[in-house]
């Protein structure tokens, strides 16, 4: 089922322009309810006033009218003794005068009225409610105007400050369309907003690990054709020495050299598979799981017994400070159990190999680290590094190999965030290759 797809810059506008309306809605009708109670308030003190100021006499002149013709104040004033004194229209107000504020309906037309009593008369002020409104409705009108004029280019501002804001993803998603397949370098980053950064910034890493893992992979493709072709051509001479074979001696020794032929193409192709596998496992950031080190450090002994014991190498395992049932006590590290024990195995096969009959392999175990000690030639200080190289071999070595077995190892010990360091053995006076791992492992 396709998932509907949305716009992140409708959404905004969509979401400012709500708001930004109903904000205007609310104090627009928060102001028109504010101007009309001011009004009201405004024009009954009007009246007080006015009914105040005719405390002094009659009026002089006649009431205001409207431009239509209606009146829109009414007087009214009675003695002392209750005879109406004047009477600003032929109609009158009601006789019986309520003291300050009231309401009254007079012919149909509602009146606002005010009444004040003095020792000598009695004042009443009338008026007309619907100019009242009227003219309340239009100060209401002038204080919410402004709040509807704002509101047209507030939506203008928002949107064009939600275009600009968005531009640099527009600029980064017209980058990304452009690209080759093969163009895997870093995005830009500048100009993106913080909210945005943390997801270019975590693209860009991953850009970077398919980098790798494709440069990985041209390796390997250009590793397996450079190494593969003298092998493969060697196995199509031993083929052709078994069939020029002239009596069944001489077929069988060129059969055994095919079949050693055939072991080492294998071998080297099985190399160069774990060399692929362990260089793309070191791209891989999901955290390893807690492991203990005696366990598979013996194990890995036990494996190479057989090829140590078949040219008579005494192989051991010490574990520094502690006797053969506490090595629960060595901290735990984090790591890939296979993949250490492939590392342990290259170890061990170079240092049995590179021994001479009758030698001695050491391998010493201690907190966070282990080596691998041997009484053989050693590796010369200037080629110690180079050893890690792929397919490079020491112009010393004596014994027979692909050159990938340190080079695997060194790739396990990068997955693992451990050094792999080669030196002269203090303990044999051969090679020592220790693997140190960071202190940070978990406790055991």
């Amino acid at each position: 089922m396709t998932q509907a797809r949305h716009s992140l810059q409708r959404r905004l506008l969509a979401t400012v322009m709500t708001v930004i309306v109903l904000a205007a809605a609310v104090l627009a009708g928060t102001a028109w309810r504010s101007a009309l109670r001011q009004a009201d308030e405004m024009f009954d003190y009007h009246l007080q006033q006015m009914a105040h100021a005719l405390r002094g006499g009659l009026p002089l002149a006649p009431p205001t009218l409207e431009a239509d013709g209606s009146d829109e104040y009414l007087v009214q004033i009675w003695g002392r003794d209750g005879v109406q004194l004047f009477r600003s229209v032929p109609t009158p107000l009601p006789p019986r005068a309520v003291l300050g504020f009231s309401d009254a309906r007079l012919d149909g037309v509602h009146y606002r009225v005010y009444s004040v009593q003095t020792p000598y008369q009695t004042i009443q002020i009338a008026q007309n409610r619907d100019a009242r409104q009227a003219r309340a409705r239009a100060l209401a009108l002038r204080a919410t105007l402004p709040m509807a004029l704002m509101a047209p280019p507030l939506m203008l501002l928002a949107w064009w400050g939600i275009r600009r804001s968005l531009a640099p993803l527009a600029r980064t998603r017209a980058e990304v369309a452009v690209r080759a397949a093969d163009d895997l370098s870093p995005l830009q980053a500048a100009g993106l907003p913080d909210e945005v950064l943390p997801l270019v910034d975590e693209i860009n890493a991953l850009f970077g690990r398919l980098d790798q893992a494709f440069a990985a992979q041209r390796a390997f493709v250009a590793n397996a054709a450079h190494e593969l072709r003298s092998p493969l051509a060697a196995l199509k001479l031993q083929a052709q020495a078994v069939e020029r074979a002239a009596d069944d001696g001489a077929r069988a020794t060129a059969l055994a050299r095919l079949q050693q032929g055939i072991d080492r193409a294998i071998r080297l192709m099985q190399q160069l598979l774990l060399l692929a596998r362990q260089e793309a496992a070191v791209q891989d950031s999901a955290p390893l799981p807690p492991l203990a080190l005696a366990p598979l450090a013996r194990q890995a002994v036990a494996d190479a017994l057989p090829q140590a014991q078949a040219r008579g190498i005494d192989l051991g395992l010490d574990i520094e400070g502690h006797g053969e049932g506490d090595e629960a006590a060595l901290p735990a590290v984090r790591g890939d159990a296979d993949a250490l024990a492939i590392l342990l195995r290259n170890l061990l096969d170079n240092a049995i190999k590179y021994s001479p009959e009758g030698g001695r392999v050491d391998v010493v175990l201690g907190p966070l680290r282990v080596a691998v000690h041997d009484n053989g030639p050693g590796i010369a200080p200037a080629e110690r590094a180079r050893v890690f190289e792929r397919f490079y071999r020491s112009p010393d070595a004596a014994a027979g190999g692909s050159g990938l077995g340190l080079t695997i190892a060194h790739a396990i010990a990068e997955r693992h965030g451990a050094t792999l360091a080669l030196d002269s053995s203090t303990r044999l006076g051969g090679l020592a290759a220790t693997l140190r791992f960071p202190p940070d492992s978990p406790p055991a």
